[in-house]
C-alpha cells in the first residue's frame, strides 16, 4: 500500500511557513510501517490542485491531503476533490447546526463563510475534529482512499493519530499484518550505522531495514509483513536481536522510548531530582523535558545564565572570562545542583556561532554532577546555529542518561 501526502497552501510555496504538516505525516506513516513514496506541495489554485490530486490518485493507493478545507474562498480542496472524482458537492445541515452551536457556546457570532465547512463531496465521510471547526474528510473512489485534513497542525495531528492511522492499520490488516519496530540510537553517525547494518539492509525486503536521522539520533526501523501480527513479530525478533547486538550500547530505546522517557525512568529508579543550567541553548533543554507528562515529579527547574557574569553570581563559576570549557561546565552543573537543591545537575555551554566565542562555532561542553561524580565532555558539532543548538540539547540529555546509567565518559 503506497501512501502519498499532498500539502496545500500558497504560503508553503512562498516559504512563508515551514511545511511541518508533511513532515509530521511522513514521520507518522514511516513509524507505522507505511510506504510513502511521494509528496507534493501545491498552491491555492483549483486547476493545479485538481491536477495534483489526479497525479496522486494515479500512482498511490492512499492520498492524504492537508490544508485547503477552511472557511475562506481560497480553501479549495473540497472543490478539487469533487472535480477529480466527478462527484456532486453536498451540504450537511446537521454539521452546519453543530457549527452554529460551536460559535454560540463561545459567545460569538458565526461568520456565514464558516458554512463552507459543512460542504462535502458526495459519498465522503466527515471526520470529527474536536480541535477546530473544519471536519476531516474520508472518501473511497475507484479503489483509492482520499483523506482531507485541516492545515492547522494541532487539528491535523489529532486526525492523523485518531482517524487516519487506525484506518490504515485496518486496511493493512485486511490482507496481512504489518508490524514495525523502531530502535533508537545515539553516539554513532548515520553512515556508521548504515555500514554496520549494510548486509541486513540488502539481504531482504521482508522484513525490511530503514534508517532515519533526526536531531542527532539515528533510528533504525524494522518492518515485517505476514499473515498475522504474531507471525510478523516472529519475523522481527531475530532481526532486532542482531541489530541490537551489532549496535550495542548505542541503542538506548525502542518505539516511543525517547531519551527523555529513559532519563525520567532512571531518575525514578534512583529517586533523584534534576536541575538544568543552560547557557548556549537558552532553555531548549527545559522545553524538551517539560514536554514529557509528569516531568515535575523529577525535573525541578532550570537556570539560564546567558550572560557570563551570571555564571559566577548564580552558579559559582570561578573564572567567567573562560566559559566554553570543561571546568566551567562542571562548576555550572555543581552550582545548579546546589542552587536548586537537586540530586543531578546538568549543564551546557558553548559557541553556537555564527561568530566564534573563545572556541570555534560548534563547540559544545556538557557537564553532569550527581551524588557520585562530576564530569564534563566537549563535543564538536557541524552546521548552522539552529542545528548546533538542537544537537547540543540531544547530546546533553544523552550524556545525563549515560551518567545515570553509570556509563560515564572519559573526562
Amino acid at each position: 500500500m503506497i501512501v502519498e501526502v499532498v500539502a496545500v497552501g500558497t504560503e508553503l510555496l512562498l516559504g512563508q511557513i515551514v511545511n511541518s504538516n508533511a513532515a509530521f505525516i511522513g514521520s507518522a506513516l514511516a513509524d507505522h510501517g507505511h510506504d510513502a513514496h511521494f509528496q507534493q506541495v501545491v498552491g491555492d489554485n483549483l486547476e493545479r490542485l485538481s491536477e495534483a490530486l489526479r497525479v496522486a490518485m494515479s500512482r498511490s493507493d492512499v492520498v492524504v491531503v492537508t490544508g485547503g478545507i477552511g472557511p475562506t474562498q481560497d480553501d479549495l480542496t473540497r472543490e478539487a476533490l469533487c472535480a477529480v472524482t466527478g462527484r456532486e458537492m453536498l451540504f450537511s445541515d446537521e454539521y452546519a447546526e453543530s457549527l452554529r452551536q460551536w460559535w454560540t457556546r463561545r459567545g460569538r457570532r458565526m461568520p456565514e463563510s464558516n458554512l463552507r465547512q459543512a460542504q462535502y463531496p458526495e459519498g465522503a465521510e466527515m471526520l470529527p475534529n474536536p480541535r477546530g471547526t473544519a471536519p476531516g474528510l474520508a472518501l473511497e473512489h475507484d479503489g483509492k482512499t482520499i483523506f482531507c485534513l485541516p492545515g492547522v497542525p494541532a487539528e491535523m495531528g489529532y486526525l492523523v493519530e485518531n482517524e487516519i492511522l487506525p484506518r490504515l492499520r485496518e486496511r493493512s490488516d485486511q490482507d496481512s499484518a504489518l508490524v514495525s519496530r523502531m530502535l533508537r540510537s545515539w553516539g554513532r553517525s548515520e553512515s556508521d550505522v548504515a555500514e554496520t547494518l549494510a548486509d541486513l539492509y540488502e539481504a531482504t525486503t521482508n522484513p525490511s531495514v530503514a534508517f532515519l536521522a533526526s536531531g542527532g539520533e539515528i533510528k533504525v526501523r524494522l518492518t515485517a509483513k505476514a499473515e498475522s501480527v504474531e507471525d510478523a513479530e516472529g519475523m522481527l525478533e531475530p532481526l532486532e536481536r542482531e541489530v541490537r547486538a551489532r549496535l550495542g550500547d548505542a541503542v538506548f530505546g525502542a518505539d516511543d522510548e525517547t531519551v527523555e522517557v529513559v532519563l525520567f525512568r532512571l531518575l525514578e529508579q534512583r529517586g533523584w531530582t534534576l536541575g538544568v543550567a543552560e547557557s548556549m541553548t537558552g532553555g531548549l533543554i527545559s522545553g524538551r523535558l517539560t514536554e514529557h507528562p509528569g516531568a515535575s515529579a523529577h525535573f525541578v527547574g532550570a537556570v539560564v545564565p546567558y550572560d557570563a557574569r551570571l555564571k559566577g553570581k548564580l552558579l559559582g563559576v570561578s573564572d567567567v572570562s573562560k566559559v566554553v570549557d570543561e571546568q566551567t561546565a562542571m562548576e555550572m552543573a555543581q552550582g545548579v545542583r546546589r542552587l536548586l537543591d537537586v540530586d543531578v545537575g546538568l549543564s551546557i555551554t558553548g559557541s553556537a556561532g555564527p561568530e566564534p566565542m573563545e572556541k570555534p562555532p560548534g563547540t559544545i561542553v556538557v557537564g553532569v554532577a550527581t551524588p557520585e561524580r562530576v564530569a564534563a565532555r566537549q563535543l564538536t558539532m557541524v552546521g548552522d546555529r539552529e542545528r548546533i543548538r538542537t544537537y547540543g540539547v540531544t547530546s546533553a540529555l544523552h550524556l545525563a542518561r549515560l551518567a545515570l546509567e553509570g556509563r560515564w565518559w572519559r573526562t
